[in-house]
């Protein structure tokens, strides 16, 4: 758990750094339209929102609260995997080193 941890950690820092270069040095219209005008570019926002789905179904599952998920969800969908690193720490945490509890969250007890 501890190594989920700090990978999380590094993942959350990684994505803030990632996203301040990005607000700060570039240009969200251009480089936006840039990547859409690439088929590879276009393959590369299918992959990511595909995770981001797929990523948003555990949390519609693990969440007791139908609209903790549609927010975590929102927040996903906006702000990526920065908002996925910073649900897993957050669910680490409250897991107390048990993986069961990590990934079923609510579910849990059941």
């Amino acid at each position: 758990m501890k190594t989920a941890i700090v990978f999380s950690w590094l993942c959350t820092v990684a994505m803030v750094a990632a996203l301040l270069n990005g607000f700060i040095n570039g240009s969200f219209g251009s480089d936006g339209a840039l990547l859409l005008a690439n088929p590879w570019g276009i393959v590369s926002i299918i992959d990511l929102y595909a995770g981001f789905i797929l990523f948003s179904l555990w949390i519609f599952f693990r969440e007791e609260k139908t609209y903790k998920a549609v927010v975590w969800t929102i927040l996903m969908m906006t702000f990526g995997f920065l908002t996925g690193s910073i649900y897993v720490l957050i669910n680490l945490y409250r897991s107390n080193s048990d993986w069961k509890k990590f990934f079923m969250g609510a579910r849990y007890n059941i």
